[in-house]
């Protein structure tokens, strides 16, 4: 299914602390949600962090950065606390909006089919449009491919 072109789907998720956040926060600016397995693992940390040490020039874009997993909204916060994270990371323990934006299903991990998030990152333009997908995200060099994107869309 291709999703560019589409609008964000609707939902409500919490954010790290606790609030709820649904796709209205999507208007009025562009949007970097980027989908990871799991809080405060080597390749999502690292990630995270790339986004983090990221954000100036981001902000400079006016551009904001979400994250988003199925971990709680309590492992949320002590991962952005640990790891100094500026923005929210959002939480879908049911994958409902993993799912439809593909980055929940069947994945190959250490030689073994599993069900679990794949690492996926989306820009959203200030309408709430989805413009480009990574569909399988490689953590390095990743930020800097999404910075580029950017630069060409906006």
């Amino acid at each position: 299914m291709n999703l560019i072109g589409k609008k964000i789907p609707t939902f409500k998720l919490q954010d790290e602390d606790g609030r709820m956040i649904d796709q209205s926060l999507f208007r009025g600016q562009w949007t970097v949600l980027y989908a990871y397995p799991k809080d405060s693992t080597p390749g999502c940390t690292q990630e995270s962090c790339d986004f983090r040490d990221n954000w100036s020039r981001l902000k400079r874009m006016k551009v904001q950065v979400l994250g988003i997993s199925r971990d709680s909204h309590a492992s949320h916060q002590k991962f952005r606390d640990k790891f100094e994270l500026p923005f929210l990371l959002l939480s879908d323990p049911e994958a409902k909006l993993l799912k439809p934006l593909g980055a929940f299903g069947k994945k190959m991990m250490y030689g073994k089919e599993v069900q679990g998030i794949i690492r996926s990152t989306f820009l959203v333009d200030p309408k709430g449009v989805i413009r480009f997908i990574w569909p399988k995200v490689s953590v390095k060099g990743h930020v800097d491919e999404v910075m580029e994107q950017l630069k060409s869309l906006m």
